[in-house]
């Protein structure tokens, strides 16, 4: 038996023909709705398309009489409408919540975004340091050749560096030279002289006054090459830096002390200045307030920052002594050692639009031994600090007494002084 109404089955070929063939422009809805399993409760209808069932209250198709509701049809058939799952469930819009198809997004690894970020900065630190090495590096002067001295004493247990401020104006314009009170005289000249023994057993950081009384030895020329034989001729021992330079100076106090000079180090006026002001200035405490004309020095008592130009008017000064030469030798090792002790705070280590001007400044205006190495270099700078913080030594060379104006140096106290140097032994001798 057709239960399909009047107009509705597929084998009516009546003048109402739609589907296959048809030229009647009415929808196939019958061949639609032949898909959906009609429960036995449907009503016959007429030959018309059936009233179409109205959606209430978004719960599912409902005509009020044939058991549409809740989303589904009488006959236990559920269209999925209800639960967005038409298609099978977890599709988009479904109850799981919209899917990229990459599922769901995994947590972030934290473990292993810090070892990266580790190895990152390790990476950067050790690039950045190995380029500072080679920069620096390239920026040492390594003029002076120290396998021209002859007859050297033997090398003792420790390295000891002779450390050399000049008063060369190389560089200086006329403005600069007035400023910094330096003068315009030619050529070079040695306003300090220190020797630092780097040991196990504690640095001692030496003093040599510049009017110390020495024989000049027999030396070879730094240049001409030619030898110059020992005439018993003596002098002050800055006198034999303006005679030949560097070499002569190594060759004189080697000879005079029986030390050996494992490295030499030197820097001018103007390099000095700048340290100072790359740095940003180094604090002081001053003993007591002094001027003086020549270098320009007017400083009261107390503790205070010097700049460049205020350093080298402090560390040059020695008319306003009364001791002279060994008062400015006792400033120039405070202030040498506080400068140390400012390069090295973290401020400027870890700074590094402080630290790259200053070592700059330094490594520009240093002369250096040709062995001498950016290690040495800093083995040198730390034993100075160390010294500055009562980790060393530090003591002018000792001195018996005077001859023509010179300073004559204690024979018995440098004896004992270099053999325990020579040793590494911790030091005893004082001086004055």
């Amino acid at each position: 038996m057709n239960d399909w109404p009047e107009g509705w089955s597929g084998d009516n070929r009546g003048g109402n023909q739609y589907g296959r063939g048809s030229a009647n422009a009415q929808p196939e809805s019958a061949r639609v709705m032949r898909q959906v399993r009609r429960g036995p409760q449907a009503p016959p209808y007429g030959a018309g398309v059936p009233p179409q069932p109205s959606y209430t209250g978004g719960q599912g198709y409902d005509d009020g009489q044939n058991g549409y509701g809740q989303g589904g049809y009488g006959n236990g058939y559920d269209s999925g409408y209800n639960t967005g799952q038409v298609y099978g469930g977890g599709g988009p819009g479904g109850p799981e919540g919209p899917d990229d198809g990459r599922g769901p997004r995994r947590a972030p690894n934290w473990r292993r975004r810090i070892k990266w970020t580790a190895i990152t900065l390790v990476t950067l630190f050790v690039v950045t340091s190995v380029a500072t090495y080679f920069w620096a590096d390239s920026k040492l002067n390594r003029d002076v050749d120290l396998s021209k001295v002859i007859d050297r004493p033997e090398a003792g247990d420790g390295t000891n560096y002779l450390i050399v401020g000049s008063d060369s104006r190389e560089g200086l314009t006329a403005a600069e030279k007035k400023k910094l009170h330096t003068g315009s005289a030619e050529g070079k000249r040695t306003d300090s002289m220190m020797i630092l023994h780097v040991g196990d057993s504690g640095d001692t950081l030496i003093s040599l006054p510049r009017d110390s009384n020495v024989t000049i030895p027999s030396y070879v020329g730094s240049t001409s090459g030619k030898t110059y034989q020992n005439t018993g001729r003596q002098t002050k021992l800055n006198a034999a830096y303006a005679e030949d330079g560097p070499t002569l100076l190594v060759r004189t106090v080697e000879y005079n002390m029986g030390l050996h000079i494992d490295h030499y180090v030197e820097i001018g006026f103007n390099g000095f200045a700048d340290i100072v002001d790359a740095v940003g200035g180094v604090t002081i405490d001053i003993d007591k307030g002094f001027k003086d004309s020549y270098s320009g020095a007017d400083f009261k008592a107390g503790k205070q920052t010097l700049n460049g130009e205020e350093a080298l008017a402090f560390v040059r000064t020695r008319h306003a002594f009364a001791a002279s030469d060994l008062q400015r030798t006792k400033n120039q090792q405070k202030f040498l050692s506080a400068l140390a002790h400012q390069v090295a705070t973290p401020g400027t280590l870890m700074n590094p639009f402080k630290l790259y001007p200053t070592l700059g400044a330094g490594l520009d205006s240093l002369s250096v031994d040709k062995d001498m190495s950016l290690w040495d270099l800093a083995s040198m700078f730390w034993a100075m600090k160390g010294v500055s913080g009562g980790d060393g030594t530090s003591m002018n060379m000792p001195i018996s007494g005077s001859t023509g104006g010179n300073l004559v140096w204690d024979k018995a106290k440098v004896k004992t002084l270099v053999n325990e140097l020579n040793n590494d032994q911790k030091v005893t001798v004082s001086g004055n």
